[in-house]
């Protein structure tokens, strides 16, 4: 399927490895232009010679607004104009109420909330003038079932989806739609890295679905979303988890 996206600019940020070099990839191979940022030049050089010519490696840390400012400004400077955000961070440290100091929700409120609406704040605008645009954040499952031990995910998290369908209702009559991701257990580095030996059959047992996520098939279902067909589809949060979320 031709998704009507070539020759289009996307930024993807924290995209060196994992779920986000999984979409920039796919956005890439259907002739999109991306920007992709990771914290080491090393990492995001590598992550670039593996896309190919389309791709453009910048250094941002999208941890804090100042960081997801800079890279999408470099990101606008390098591709002309930015068409598709792909807003993306890791997660804050784990803990519970009772562990959690009330100064860490600041920093963990910058990481996986206003990071992304600052990217939204500078790109958004420019999409709403030239008639069309695609959000897609990619969040986690936390959000429609709050995980035990991850407070500061789950509140920072929940509060991004809340934003990304307030705005979504906003701009459509633009021509701008704005979605989110929810993604589950994929077979990302990290994944594998947390297993030791690599096996994921274990985590691949407590799923229902019996498998473990392809980090390709999540890049293709975003690109998918970023496509002229998805026009239609907007201010949605989907889980993308093999069924292990429960129906809220």
């Amino acid at each position: 399927m031709d998704l009507g996206i070539a020759g289009r600019r996307a930024a993807v940020a924290a995209a060196s490895q994992g779920l986000g070099y999984a979409v920039a990839a796919a956005l890439a191979a259907e002739g999109v232009q991306v920007a992709i940022c990771s914290r080491r030049r090393d990492a995001i050089d590598a992550a670039a010679a593996r896309i190919g010519e389309s791709a453009v490696p910048l250094v941002a840390d999208v941890s804090t607004v100042d960081g997801a400012l800079d890279f999408v400004r470099q990101a606008d400077g390098a591709l002309g104009g930015i068409d598709i955000l792909v807003t993306n961070a890791g997660g804050p440290p784990p803990g519970t109420f009772e562990s959690i100091d009330i100064d860490q929700y600041e920093s963990a409120f910058s990481l996986n909330c206003l990071g992304a609406i600052a990217m939204c704040k500078e790109t958004v605008p420019a999409m709403q003038q030239r008639g069309w645009g695609r959000v897609v954040a990619v969040t986690s499952i936390a959000v429609r079932q709050p995980i035990p031990n991850l407070i500061l995910s789950n509140t920072a998290r929940a509060g991004l989806t809340a934003f990304l369908k307030t705005l979504a209702t906003e701009v459509a009559p633009d021509g701008v739609t704005v979605n989110s991701l929810q993604p589950g257990l994929h077979a990302t580095e990290r994944l594998r890295n947390l297993h030791g030996d690599g096996n994921l059959d274990d985590v691949a047992a407590a799923i229902p679905a019996r498998m473990v996520g392809d980090p390709a098939d999540f890049g293709a279902f975003a690109a998918f979303l970023c496509s002229d067909h998805a026009k239609f589809v907007t201010g949605t949060a989907i889980n993308i988890d093999g069924g292990r979320s429960p129906v809220v």
